[in-house]
């Protein structure tokens, strides 16, 4: 934990007395005394206030899943408590108890912390950079967040970890087979058949979980308020989704951000981008994503992760075009919004391979993680794409593992990869490219996971039979816009169509916006998008002024349809 070390005066700061003063006109009640060794905040617990300490001490402890304590902090006169969690009211993560002269602080609960950071923006930065570094700090060093108990390799653990890890949620994995693991197992009678274990922070056991319920148990998930009706409902938290939350949220709109997975969609899994306007030596696509989403909090925006719209709620004639849009969610609940942004992106595309299901997560991936990096850490791996995702996971992947098959099916990466990346890849000396090949066949090890693929060379039409221990798939996308079942215009491709595009309107129509009044579309998923993070981002800005322009037309003006 090197980087936290070094910067622990920013990751523990100390506000001055002006600054204490200046953060008393924000405090969400009046301070409040307690005791020697009272707690003041515990583990699980939900809606948890920032305490800025006034006189006295706050002793901030973890946890591990055999109830082991350890102290990570203690705070003293000017610090304040919390991190990432406390932007949005969700469990915290760590115990605080008073330390041995009491405690003497005052309550900022989420909507009063995110009052201070932008009503004082010295002492914001702080807060926020403190907020951030305490939540590196915690995934770095373990023993807080959750537990999973498996064995390695097991598809469900990769799965949840990267879920874990994609929504910056920290964790600890113990194996089934050693002491803490066996403990645990022994503790709550479970059986081998139904590993993996998810112990989360407020004590409850998962046995197995999908990503939905480890979500609800972690607090990563929201309730959500059916009689509210936002301004903005955007689905996908990908760069173009944040960035619309960002810039909504900032602008006084009420917001609700809605992804099935993970925020930063394909562009958190890439494991650097170095093409980004403003970042010369990269950033990873996580970190980047990490970025905007605290940012979105800071402002306000709601962000309900994972939960999947199913289906918007077509407008027609019949319907009242001031009345709010209503999108259902998979499950079972609804939300309305008197706007909806789509920016829900492209699904991974699958190949033709027999029995590709059968692999996916046990030697087939669709993004290249670290998680996936240690699995095949040593060991040889193809790769099957050759665009710029694909060749950033080259770069990634390749000084991991002792062999990398670079698979494409044209005649090289030319037409389709920037030119820094193809003179990477050929400086590389672990990595053999195949062009004018594809992968046809995958085979199994008899004790699970995969041995080898085969590939076919496609002007020839010979196969042979090259043995990898995983398989990344990085073919490119489809539009993710089945959910919106017709409610808006698409094209061939079913990509969704906006502003001069669409069918001849009987309305004013923004750019942005669909055949569907309300609704805009933005990033990967609208027809004729540019495919960069930039892009995205850039069409997240411009549809907030879009959305205002459509938010303050007077009522009637604007027809339900096209």
């Amino acid at each position: 934990m090197a980087e936290t070390n070094d910067r622990s005066h920013q990751r523990f700061p100390v506000l001055d007395p002006n600054q204490i003063e200046t953060a008393k006109r924000f405090a969400s009640g009046p301070p409040q005394t307690f005791s020697p060794g009272e707690t003041v905040f515990d583990i699980g617990q939900r809606l948890v206030p920032a305490w800025l300490v006034l006189q006295g001490s706050i002793e901030v402890m973890r946890r591990d899943g055999l109830d082991r304590e350890s102290t990570i902090t203690i705070h003293h006169a000017g610090q304040f408590s919390g991190e990432v969690s406390q932007l949005a009211g969700r469990e915290t993560l760590a115990l605080g108890r008073a330390g041995p002269e009491g405690c003497t602080a005052i309550p900022f609960d989420a909507a009063h912390v995110r009052a201070l950071m932008i009503g004082s923006a010295e002492i914001g930065e702080i807060v926020m950079r403190a907020f951030i570094l305490r939540r590196v700090g915690l995934l770095e060093d373990g023993g807080v967040g959750c537990v999973l108990v498996g064995r390695p390799g097991m598809p469900d653990i990769s799965r949840l970890e990267v879920f874990l890890r994609r929504n910056g949620y920290p964790y600890t994995v113990l194996d089934a087979n050693h002491e803490d693991g066996r403990a645990l197992i022994e503790r709550f009678g479970v059986r081998t058949e139904e590993l993996p274990l998810m112990l989360c922070p407020n004590g409850s056991l998962l046995k197995r979980p999908t990503d939905a319920e480890a979500g609800i148990c972690l607090g990563i998930t929201p309730e959500l308020d059916p009689s509210v009706v936002y301004d903005v409902a955007v689905v996908g938290a990908g760069p173009a989704g944040l960035a619309t939350a960002v810039y909504a949220a900032s602008e006084g709109l009420s917001v609700l951000v809605f992804d099935q997975r993970a925020f930063g969609g394909q562009a958190g899994a890439s494991a650097r981008i170095e093409n980004y306007l403003g970042f010369p030596t990269g950033i990873s696509g996580l970190g980047l994503a990490g970025r905007a989403f605290n940012q979105a909090l800071k402002f306000g925006a709601e962000i309900a992760i994972p939960l999947e719209v199913s289906r918007l709620c077509c407008r027609d004639a019949s319907h009242d075009p001031n009345a709010p849009l209503r999108l259902y969610l998979t499950d079972g609940n609804s939300v309305r919004s008197r706007t909806v942004v789509v920016a829900s992106g492209v699904r991974y595309r699958r190949p033709s391979i027999p029995n590709l299901e059968a692999f996916e997560g046990n030697g087939v991936s669709y993004w290249a993680s670290p998680i996936e990096a240690k699995l095949c850490e040593g060991q040889e791996v193809a790769l099957v794409g050759g665009g710029n995702s694909a060749g950033q996971a080259v770069v990634f992947l390749a000084p991991k593992v002792k062999h990398l098959h670079l698979v494409v099916r044209g005649p090289g990466l030319e037409a389709s990869m920037s030119r820094y990346l193809i003179d990477r890849i050929a400086a590389l000396p672990n990595v053999t490219l195949h062009t004018g090949t594809e992968i046809v066949g995958l085979v199994g090890r008899d004790s699970g996971g995969l041995s080898a693929a085969v590939f076919k060379d496609r002007a020839t039409g010979e196969t042979h039979t090259c043995p990898v221990a995983q398989v990344f798939l990085f073919i490119g996308a489809d539009p993710n816009a089945t959910w919106l079942d017709g409610c808006v215009a698409v094209d061939e491709k079913g990509f969704v169509v906006t502003g001069k595009s669409c069918p001849k309107a009987a309305r004013p129509i923004e750019p942005l916006e669909t055949s569907q009044s309300g609704v805009f579309a933005i990033g990967d998923v609208r027809a004729g998008s540019t495919k960069r993070v930039a892009a995205a981002v850039g069409e997240g800005a411009a549809v907030v002024a879009q959305i205002h322009e459509v938010l303050s037309a007077p009522s009637g003006t604007r027809t339900a349809t096209l």
